[in-house]
């Protein structure tokens, strides 16, 4: 075989490549059905952010009724609380909707550009070709790889940790529920004198209703701090593992420069 031929035999491999990934690849990259099973995960936890929010945003609600002011700081860093889980929910969306569209961009741009630079290279032997080309496949890779990865190392974290939030979100509507009760009962009556004997019966009851409202204040952030880790601070830790990864295999750096 003449080095002509080799050289147009180099040249059609990467002018397949490009085509299968943007005639047939990319359909799949693209597909919802395809990443059915991260979208479910990521539509779970974007449901449990949900009631989260809703619990800690009616808990701050309801505690604001208590007498006294000695419940207000609990009910305002429980709306805090509340603001940082629309962090973590806008975190799932955003990952929701960059898993089909980084398998567009990696499939139907990357991918062909780097094979373009691939033939472009058997003709015109330049190295920087070849270099941009191969970095492009690696960030192709990284960007479709690390949603996916970073969902199921989220779901490692969320399975040992699903039932304290499942308790949490119980605890906080009970807790909820007892003081909007508590609160329903005295408002009620007609009877100022009676009324009084119901307030003054009930202080007991508002402090231990003040005390379980901490306890649900604490599940609160250490709910949030779960869902921070498995929505925000993995895929980033992925992603940053992944540039390292791609760093030493590019650069032939040892593991531990």
């Amino acid at each position: 075989m003449t080095d002509k031929k080799k050289q147009i035999i180099h040249a059609a491999i990467p002018l397949i490549i490009a085509l299968l990934s943007i005639f047939v690849v990319a359909r799949f990259a693209t597909s919802t059905d395809f990443h059915a099973n991260t979208i479910a995960s990521l539509n779970e936890s974007k449901k449990t952010v949900s009631e989260l929010i809703a619990a800690s945003t009616a808990a701050s609600a309801a505690i604001t009724v208590i007498p006294g002011d000695v419940a207000t700081p609990i009910a305002e860093k429980l709306a805090d609380v509340s603001g940082y889980f629309i962090i973590v929910i806008c975190a799932i969306y955003l990952e929701l909707y960059l898993l089909t569209i980084t398998g567009y961009v990696a499939f139907y741009f990357l991918i062909p550009i780097a094979c373009i630079l691939a033939l472009v290279y058997q003709f015109y032997k330049k190295d920087i070709l070849k270099q941009l080309a191969g970095k492009l496949i690696v960030f192709a890779v990284i960007i479709v790889s690390v949603i996916p990865i970073s969902v199921k190392i989220s779901d490692i974290i969320t399975a040992s940790y699903g039932s304290s939030i499942e308790q949490t979100l119980e605890n906080a509507k009970k807790t909820t529920d007892e003081i909007q009760q508590n609160t329903s009962d005295e408002t009620t009556s007609e009877d100022e004198s009676w009324l009084g004997n119901i307030i003054s019966s009930a202080k007991d009851t508002f402090k231990t209703a003040t005390a379980e409202v901490e306890t649900v204040l604490n599940n609160m952030i250490d709910a949030l701090a779960v869902m921070l880790v498995t929505a925000c601070v993995i895929p980033v830790l992925v992603i940053l593992f992944f540039l390292w990864l791609a760093k030493l295999l590019m650069n032939g750096n040892s593991l531990f420069t």
